[in-house]
């Protein structure tokens, strides 16, 4: 079985600019081939504020979601904050494969930036973690 339950991003930030039809934005993409839909749920964490609860999205069997964080809101109505940074937290019902990326057009030149999520290893032991 591929992926994780748990998974953490600790870098999160989105510019409010746009250029044209771009628009800075990050994405949490799931990639899940558990053999069932996975049920997401996302915090975010700030420097200066309580974290935000809430978020909530499927990713289908054998299928990917691109959840783009810029577009979604908590079950309350609120959106994520710009210019605001923040941490991510990527709960999951189902092992999924986790990767957070950001692109930001507030410059001439555009820049992509994407890496794979951080794993919680809380569950593991030293042997298992030294197999990862």
């Amino acid at each position: 079985m591929y992926g994780k339950n748990v998974w953490m991003v600790a870098d999160g930030y989105m510019s409010d600019s746009s250029k044209g039809e771009f628009v800075s934005h990050e994405a949490i993409c799931v990639l899940n081939l558990s053999g069932e839909d996975a049920n997401i749920n996302i915090t975010l964490y700030f420097e200066d504020a309580e974290p935000m609860k809430g978020i909530h999205a499927v990713c289908k069997n054998e299928r990917t979601n691109h959840i783009r964080l810029d577009k979604i809101v908590t079950d309350d109505g609120r959106k994520i904050p710009k210019n605001t940074p923040y941490a991510v937290l990527v709960e999951s019902d189902r092992p999924v494969v986790v990767q957070s990326s950001r692109l930001d057009v507030s410059q001439p030149e555009y820049a992509l930036m994407t890496t794979i999520a951080s794993v919680s290893y809380t569950h593991l032991t030293l042997p298992t973690i030294l197999r990862v």
